[in-house]
């Protein structure tokens, strides 16, 4: 029995989780940040409105990965009001358009991680994942040799993105940077 077929092997992620629970790996919430200070660079937020905001992953699983977050800092589904959970998930389905447009993907995945035993990097903040598939891709977590293999920068497929929000009418965003 092939041991790699049966296990999913991710030793890229154990010196993250081990450093977890120490107070220098609580860093500032990334999402708060970019709430309080929009228009910075480096961002790569495609969509901020009054209550939430879509932003591409700096650590993508694949090229276009996208975060979509409620501005308010809250860390469970269950804290969220009905308005927010809404506009989040409103703004999912306008991820989703935008990827099509935009890349062309053949799937996705969408989730969300709660907690940090669930894989949650940022636990006070809920966030959902939406990661565009092609058939042939390399699955949802790369294990070989620690590699993933992202065919286009952060900043060239953000501006790509913008410009296909724009092509679809989406909800115009009160800063994108």
């Amino acid at each position: 029995m092939n041991e790699f077929r049966d296990n999913l092997w991710a030793p890229w992620r154990m010196e993250y989780i081990e450093s977890l629970d120490t107070p220098q790996s609580q860093p500032e919430c990334f999402l708060c940040h970019y709430r309080e200070h929009p228009g910075e660079p480096g961002q790569h937020v495609i969509y901020r409105g009054p209550m939430s905001m879509i932003v591409m992953n700096k650590f993508p699983y694949t090229n276009g990965h996208l975060l979509i977050a409620p501005l308010a800092h809250k860390a469970d589904v269950t804290d969220l009001t009905d308005s927010e959970s809404s506009d989040v998930w409103a703004r999912t389905r306008d991820a989703k358009s935008l990827l099509d447009r935009a890349l062309g993907a053949h799937g996705y995945n969408i989730g969300v991680n709660l907690g940090r035993c669930a894989g949650a990097g940022l636990p006070g903040h809920i966030h959902i994942h939406i990661v565009p598939r092609w058939n042939g891709d390399t699955n949802f977590m790369s294990v070989l040799g620690d590699v993933r293999v992202i065919p286009q920068s952060l900043d060239k497929l953000h501006d790509a993105l913008l410009t296909a929000w724009r092509e679809l009418g989406l909800p115009t965003s009160e800063s994108q940077s």
